[in-house]
């Protein structure tokens, strides 16, 4: 899948538009446009990963994993789990209080709500709802699901509320239980992934803030490659398909990584060659921190200097919708993200999905 470069526009809200490209399946079909869409900041950070820490020693012991081969191929040696009593809802409570903390924003300012997930608490009400009444928000509230793409999605949506003044504090959420779906017998995905939840409150800026540029599309013709087959309404939960074990995540890993290298270094140069700006230029680079080798690849692909892309993953694993916010927030806390910095975030995973912003603090 190619993903070509667009005009760079002048305006705030300035459309490219779209060229021919290719899909996974050799079909011709229309590459996303790139679009910008400023005027809006970031007032706040916040996130959370749950107590419990699970090492890949951890994994060697209950479950008989290789440590060596995790750390090797995937760059990670330990990830947070949830215990029983906690769900995705929790978690997001959590990373969206220390949100409202670090903004200074009374809950009763909050004027949407716009949560990431794809591991909800339940089919519905959406775990937004239940984030909502938790924190005492007189607000709208709905999740959007476009897996470890979710919280760019979700900051895109948050930020055109904001934009056109129809949200004057705008919380966006993105999190995940992802030990909830991941199956304990596959050993190339189970030590992947982790559990955990980020935040971020938008409020509007000044026309040089926001999202200098962006992108967010999708490839269903890739949508088997990582997916959980049983639960929804094409294959309903049933004893069948628990022994069966449908109701786990299922991962072609081999095609899913060549993907997103390609996707996560094309968006990142259509999204700065739409800004009329160079890799020179960004402060951060803050890919969605599913695999090191993958992050490795597409920062030597796009030029990046390592001391200026940020990982985590070392610790956390994939939080999927979790990944970026919590990445964004432990830069922020640790005092690494001035006004006027650029930060280049990129989301991507199931779907196929995928979205990567350029970001003005």
């Amino acid at each position: 899948m190619a993903v070509t470069n667009g005009e760079i526009g002048g305006s705030r809200r300035a459309i490219s538009e779209p060229l021919t490209s290719t899909q996974s399946n050799g079909q011709p079909h229309i590459a996303p446009r790139t679009r910008s869409l400023t005027g809006v900041q970031i007032l706040g950070t916040g996130s959370y990963v749950p107590e419990d820490v699970v090492s890949n020693l951890d994994l060697q012991d209950r479950l008989g994993f290789d440590p060596e081969w995790i750390v090797n191929r995937t760059g990670i040696h330990q990830r947070h789990f949830a215990p029983p009593h906690q769900a995705t809802s929790d978690l997001c409570v959590h990373a969206a209080s220390r949100c409202l903390e670090d903004a200074g924003c009374d809950p009763a300012d909050v004027d949407m709500l716009v949560l990431a997930t794809f591991t909800p608490d339940m089919a519905f009400p959406a775990t937004a709802n239940l984030v909502q009444d938790r924190l005492k928000l007189n607000c709208a509230g709905f999740d959007v699901q476009a897996a470890c793409a979710g919280f760019v999605f979700a900051l895109v949506i948050g930020s055109q509320f904001v934009a056109t003044g129809n949200s004057r504090r705008c919380l966006v959420v993105g999190g995940d239980c992802n030990s909830r779906v991941i199956n304990p017998g596959d050993q190339k995905s189970y030590p992947l992934f982790g559990d955990g939840a980020g935040a971020v409150l938008l409020g509007a800026g000044s026309r040089e803030q926001g999202m200098v540029a962006y992108q967010i599309g999708s490839d269903g013709s890739g949508a088997e490659l990582l997916t959980k087959p049983a639960g929804g309404s094409r294959l309903p939960a049933s004893a069948e398909t628990l022994e069966r074990e449908l109701h786990y995540l299922t991962m072609d890993g081999r095609a899913i990584f060549k993907w997103a290298v390609r996707i996560l270094a094309d968006s990142s140069l259509t999204v700065l060659d739409h800004a009329g700006l160079g890799v020179g230029d960004v402060r951060w680079f803050v890919p969605h921190q599913a695999n090191v080798r993958i992050i490795h690849s597409a920062s030597d692909v796009l030029g990046f200097h390592r001391d200026s892309v940020y990982k985590n993953l070392e610790r956390y694993g994939n939080t999927s919708a979790g990944s970026v916010p919590i990445a964004l927030d432990e830069l922020n806390r640790a005092g690494k993200l001035r006004s006027g910095d650029l930060v280049l975030t990129s989301g991507f995973g199931a779907g196929l999905n995928w979205g990567t912003i350029l970001f003005r603090w």
